[in-house]
């Protein structure tokens, strides 16, 4: 791919003020679609996997038993297939998702999910059966081979899942049915998604740029993009309603088999978390929101001089804002200076995404909505997907991102099986990224006018990433939920929504008939049913971190390292522990969510003067 993008091969309209914006260069994964090496590696995911299950089925207490090397080395063969098989399919979802619209890329992607999952069914076996070796049993070969004890924390992870696996026959079938069931309702939302138009102000545009501009200055532009939006989603809600449905169906099924008993307690086991823990979050977030988005935006309304506002009014720009554009070298020069405030070597790694051309910044027709990092594998390095256009949020955004770049990286060294975050914990180097950008900026404000407006800036970021998330939460509850009694109607959907927005949000707005659609665009409810609380989780979590940072003398910054360096290989309170911090803890939420409350206070105390 170019280096950088060229205006004249979009098909969407670009502002000359972002500056040159960067494509990502994936050959560091492979060359091409025709690629040999990647037709090689396809061809040699296959042949291992098959190799592997005749060399190790039914066999693996038995290899215990004999010599714990060698199960050690079973494991260590099994992370290198896994590894091949994560580097495929991360370069053909990378390509997918720079653009959806392509047949020859929406081929691409679903030939590699259609023969990766037909290897994996091969290795199905090996989990299952490590898991049905005793527990004294395994544990005394730990204690007897260190090569195997590398592996202590990946097979102590894996013990938690045993209680709701099923016997292998079953699981290859969940597996194997994967690709005609959740994988491909998740790719129709994505092209569809990725196909819609809207036409505002008599421009036609993607989603990406139709949801900014409920960010512009004019109201009048704000209320055409919202009511364009709302008439789109409308029209194509009978399929974002089917898909929610079938979704839903498939999530209550394999709950249901698995013997999980609340509705996002499989989220909560994927995030090595305790129900009770995302509990107290959930009613700490709720109890605070009279003291936080109610109070904040009954203040918003009266800057913009309204007696109350519209959905379209939530983000709109503060009278004391001034409405540019940031450029993208000056949205990587904040960043950068931001994180090397807190560290040189956490600027050193983020550079690496801007030097290397890690970064796809473009808005362009069909490519993936939002933005995202993803960290392909420990061989190779993570990438960075956004849909840049020159906000103070986009910037918010990139240094967001880039905080889960970051942390990524450093994970990589604990190889395929333990770099992976759970995503309570995956929040919390990019939410911590954005409190040093932000922290970084604010510093700089000359004048009370300029603090005020940055202020209320981060406060609306906050509530974006604590209240409304929380919110996104209770709906996929009430959703589920309701699902397991009836299909649900597109009504039905629009109430829940409309419910669960009033409640969060407060008497400041009122919710007609035009935002009853808005759930259908929502990437999250449609590719991870309740991943949305571990936003609110890592916001909470890194506004406690940033306090201890802030009255540390020292040594804080190689503690922070130390965490991110940890992957997937601790337990939230291992890895929250050497900062004091315990989030079990009744009060730990509350003492989160007060610095939230503290910004505003400080934006009332800025309003009387």
């Amino acid at each position: 791919m170019n280096k950088f993008f060229s205006p004249a091969a979009s098909a969407v309209d670009y502002d000359t003020r972002l500056g040159a914006l960067p494509e990502w260069n994936l050959t560091d994964l492979y060359s091409g679609l025709d690629s040999e090496d990647y037709k090689k590696d396809v061809q040699s995911c296959i042949t291992r996997s098959e190799a592997f299950e005749d060399k190790f089925a039914g066999k693996l207490l038995a290899t215990l038993q004999k010599n714990p090397r060698d199960l050690a080395l079973a494991i260590a063969e099994y992370e290198e297939i896994e590894e091949c098989m994560g580097k495929i399919m991360s370069y053909a979802g990378l390509v997918y998702a720079g653009d959806t619209s392509d047949p020859a890329h929406a081929k691409f992607y679903g030939d590699a999910q259609e023969k990766l999952t037909n290897a994996g069914s091969h290795l199905l076996f090996f989990t299952l059966e490590l898991n049905q070796i005793d527990d004294a049993v395994l544990q005394d070969g730990i204690k007897n081979d260190a090569s195997l004890a590398y592996y202590e924390p990946w097979l102590t992870d894996l013990r938690k899942d045993k209680p709701y696996q099923l016997e292998e026959r079953l699981e290859q079938l969940f597996h194997e049915k994967s690709i005609s069931g959740r994988a491909a309702w998740n790719r129709l939302f994505d092209e569809t998604m990725s196909s819609l138009e809207f036409t505002v102000a008599g421009k036609t545009m993607a989603v990406e740029q139709a949801l900014n501009l409920l960010q512009d200055i004019d109201r009048d532009i704000r209320k055409e993009a919202a009511a364009e939006i709302n008439r789109v989603l409308s029209e194509n809600a009978r399929t974002f309603t089917l898909i929610t449905n079938a979704l839903a169906k498939d999530k209550e099924i394999s709950d249901r088999w698995r013997g999980f008993e609340d509705i996002a307690d499989s989220r909560h086991l994927a995030n090595r978390v305790e129900r009770e823990v995302v509990d107290a979050l959930v009613e700490a977030v709720q109890d605070a929101f009279p003291s936080l988005s109610h109070r904040y935006y009954s203040m918003k309304a009266k800057w913009l001089d309204l007696d109350v506002m519209e959905h379209w009014d939530r983000n709109a720009p503060l009278p004391m804002q001034v409405d540019t554009v940031i450029s993208w070298r000056e949205a990587q020069t904040t960043v950068l200076d931001a994180y090397r405030g807190f560290s040189p070597k956490m600027a050193e790694i983020a550079g690496r995404f801007f030097d290397h051309n890690w970064i796809d910044a473009p808005v362009r027709k069909g490519k993936s909505p939002g933005a995202f990092a993803h960290p392909t594998v420990p061989s190779a390095h993570p990438y960075v997907l956004l849909n840049y256009l020159g906000k103070p949020r986009d910037v918010m955004t990139l240094a967001h991102e880039l905080g889960h770049g970051v942390h990524q990286v450093l994970a990589g060294g604990q190889g395929a099986l333990m770099a992976q975050t759970p995503l309570t914990l995956a929040e919390t180097a990019s939410v911590f990224g954005e409190m040093l950008t932000f922290r970084t900026l604010l510093s700089r404000c000359e004048t009370k006018a300029e603090r005020k407006a940055m202020l209320a800036q981060k406060v609306e970021d906050m509530l974006n990433t604590v209240v409304r998330q929380i919110s996104f939460y209770m709906f996929e509850r009430k959703v589920h939920t309701a699902r397991k009694d009836g299909e649900l109607t597109t009504e039905d959907l629009g109430k829940m929504w409309l419910s669960v927005q009033g409640e969060s949000l407060g008497p400041a707005f009122q919710f007609g008939e035009d935002y009853r659609s808005y759930w259908a665009y929502i990437p999250h409810f449609i590719h991870s049913p309740f991943y949305v609380y571990a936003y609110a989780f890592g916001d909470c979590l890194v506004n406690s971190l940033y306090a201890v940072y802030e009255n540390a003398e020292s040594g804080f910054q190689e503690k922070y390292f130390d965490m991110l360096r940890a992957g997937g290989t601790k337990h939230h309170s291992e890895l929250l522990a050497p900062f004091g911090l315990d989030a079990s803890k009744p009060d730990f939420w509350s003492k989160g969510l007060a610095m939230i409350s503290g910004f505003i206070d400080e934006l009332e105390e800025l309003d009387q003067e």
